[in-house]
């Protein structure tokens, strides 16, 4: 670990004194913000509810939002910003998991092809179809090794899977479609065909084989829709970010707001952890010794290079590595994403996307598309994350179950308080997972569902236009005072949400302007994103945005959203400077981003 690293390390042990930050670092800031926050308040001033949930990553939004809705007085916190760790640093994809089949996992990918379908049809506005293709070089190869990895759950010497075995595989997955699927079946075609699709791909192709999934194009702001309708649901539902579980004090939590140093307790009938591959390490804070948590870290690339996107063509290339590692390359967002490395990972520390994931990354690239070249400066953001998987001893990474399960135990050492720990869970199934967590919790309580999430749809996918003709319709109704080009854009940005963001641009038409730096956002847009629970100018560039994603934050980017946002939250000018020097070093150190805190010159990517 080099002397960076360790700075950094540091910089998370002192500010976050009951276990390591799951992906980002905040400040103790008591003496840039002494205020509590009202959302903080409220919680503080009345420290007691039926259920507390410690972790806001997507199922503890999901489980948040599922007893919110029924009607259960329900509090969620967070130690970081919503969807900054695990769920900040997933592969974009909402899928069946077809490699699973070979696991054994039947139930997952069942559960997982249904909630694909239902999320396509419930969050249309940021899930979107994706056709993804499997290059195929052999025949019959990988029909021996297969079943005896089916058997024993152990990689073995890695073997290439041929068009028989895909073959079969796919048509399995295919049946689990069959029930309430709206994604079309699979497609298997030769060499010509294929090259004719994907003139780029290696020229040894025997197949390809093509069927659909999906991607989530802004996975932290569908995570945020959650949140908002949670919150909707009334007063009995509140949640504060940047408040961390420190502890136990008889049958209450302890809890530290980061932002302002104050600690409080807070009572509840039914503690659930949902930290993710940190579980064990909250369950250690709160007084219970747990084991249940072996994380693998995953990490990806984004590539702007436009050869690449257009040799995907327009969907995802996904394979196995001759390593026996599952690899994926799609168009997203304008740019191209890259992944995914599968390694043992210690969750005490942060996760980065090293420099040999990233010679490993354009390897894999050069096995599909041996003409197109990628370097370092095409990268113009890199993210790790650590997989909230179960303990799995001597088990291969790739064979970890993803599935998931719920523990429960008595809280502390309380004789009334119950607590339940999620153990795994994905992005893919967190409707299901929340639906299932929330009924063991209602239980404890004695209480039954009254309202379904089944087919209720999320935040701006509700009434969301998915035709041309609906689309047109839509802008028509809501863009008359911000012209056709700019009502779309908001619409694709934000769902139907954009009308509550389009009613803050009018409302402000007098003092709203594009962003000199970055003109497809305007002042007014940017004020309406930092009254979305941010609290650090990070949550602005890399969870209420893209605009890091995607390339965009550069040094006068970056100094004019750091103007924009100090206004909007009323900071000093010593806050302003803080919170510039922990949004560079941010950057820096997880995404490969380098911007001067102090306001000169930068460049727009480490390279």
């Amino acid at each position: 670990m080099n002397v960076v690293e360790l700075y950094v390390v540091a910089w998370i042990a002192k500010t976050q004194p009951s276990r390591e930050h799951e992906g980002e670092y905040t400040v103790s800031s008591q003496s840039q913000q002494a205020e509590v926050r009202p959302n903080v308040e409220s919680i503080r001033s009345n420290p007691r509810a039926q259920v507390l949930i410690v972790g806001g990553g997507i199922n503890g939004i999901g489980t948040f939002r599922d007893l919110a809705l029924q009607g259960v007085d329900v509090i969620l916190v967070e130690r970081g910003d919503y969807a900054s760790g695990a769920s900040s640093a997933s592969s974009h994809m909402i899928h069946g998991g077809v490699r699973y089949l070979e696991n054994g996992e039947f139930r997952l990918v069942r559960e997982s092809v249904q909630e694909r379908n239902r999320l396509l049809r419930l969050a249309p506005h940021y899930v979107k179809p994706l056709p993804t293709t499997i290059p195929i070089f052999s025949t019959f190869s990988g029909i021996l090794s297969a079943p005896l990895r089916f058997l024993t759950h152990k990689q073995g010497k890695p073997k290439e899977r041929g068009a028989l075995l895909i073959k079969v595989g796919l048509m399995g997955y295919d049946s689990f479609s069959r029930d309430g699927g709206n994604v079309p079946r699979h497609k298997f075609v030769g060499r010509k065909k294929s090259l004719a699709k994907l003139p780029k791909l290696r020229p040894d192709v025997k197949y390809t084989a093509t069927y659909y999934d999906a991607a989530v194009e802004n996975p932290e702001r569908l995570a945020l829709d959650l949140v908002q309708d949670a919150l909707a649901t009334g007063p009995k539902a509140r949640t504060a970010n940047y408040v961390e579980a420190i502890g136990a004090e008889g049958d209450a939590v302890v809890l530290r707001d980061t932002l302002s140093g104050e600690t409080f307790t807070v009572t509840a009938d039914v503690v659930v952890n949902t930290t993710g591959p940190w579980t064990d390490l909250t369950n250690a804070a709160l007084g219970e010794a747990t084991k249940y948590m072996g994380g693998t870290k995953g990490s990806h690339i984004v590539l702007d290079n436009q050869e690449l996107f257009d040799a995907c063509a327009g969907g995802e290339v996904f394979f196995e590595n001759n390593d026996g590692r599952i690899v994926l390359i799609y168009p997203l967002n304008g740019r191209v994403l890259v992944g995914t490395t599968d390694l043992e990972a210690d969750p005490a520390q942060p996760a980065v996307c090293t420099e040999e994931e990233v010679d490993y990354f354009f390897g894999l690239v050069k096995h599909v598309f041996p003409t197109i070249h990628v370097d370092r400066p095409q990268i113009v953001y890199r993210y790790s994350g650590i997989r909230p998987l179960p303990g799995h001893g001597d088990t291969a990474p790739g064979f970890v179950s993803r599935d998931y399960r719920i523990e429960q135990t008595s809280f502390a050492k309380s004789a009334t308080v119950k607590q339940l720990s999620l153990v795994g869970g994905k992005w893919t199934t967190f409707r299901a997972l929340s639906e299932h967590l929330a009924n063991d919790t209602l239980a404890l309580l004695g209480k039954t569902r009254t309202v379904s999430t089944v087919d209720l749809q999320i935040g701006g996918g509700v009434g969301f236009p998915q035709t041309p003709a609906a689309v047109a319709s839509w802008v028509k109704a809501h863009g008359a005072d911000l012209g056709e080009a700019r009502t779309r854009i908001l619409l694709a940005r934000y769902g139907t949400n954009a009308a509550k963001v389009i009613e803050r641009i009018v409302a402000a038409e007098e003092t709203d302007a594009p962003l000199a730096t970055l003109p497809g956002y305007s002042t007014a847009e940017v004020e309406f994103l930092m009254g979305e629970h941010v609290a650090h100018l990070s949550d602005l560039v890399l969870r209420r945005s893209i605009i890091a994603f995607v390339g965009s934050l550069d040094q006068a980017v970056f100094d004019e959203l750091s103007e924009l946002a100090a206004a909007a939250q009323g900071w000093s000018a010593e806050r302003l400077t803080a919170e510039r020097e922990l949004a560079a070093e941010n950057l820096r150190f997880f995404h490969g981003i380098v911007v001067d805190a102090a306001n000169t010159t930068a460049t727009a990517a480490v390279n």
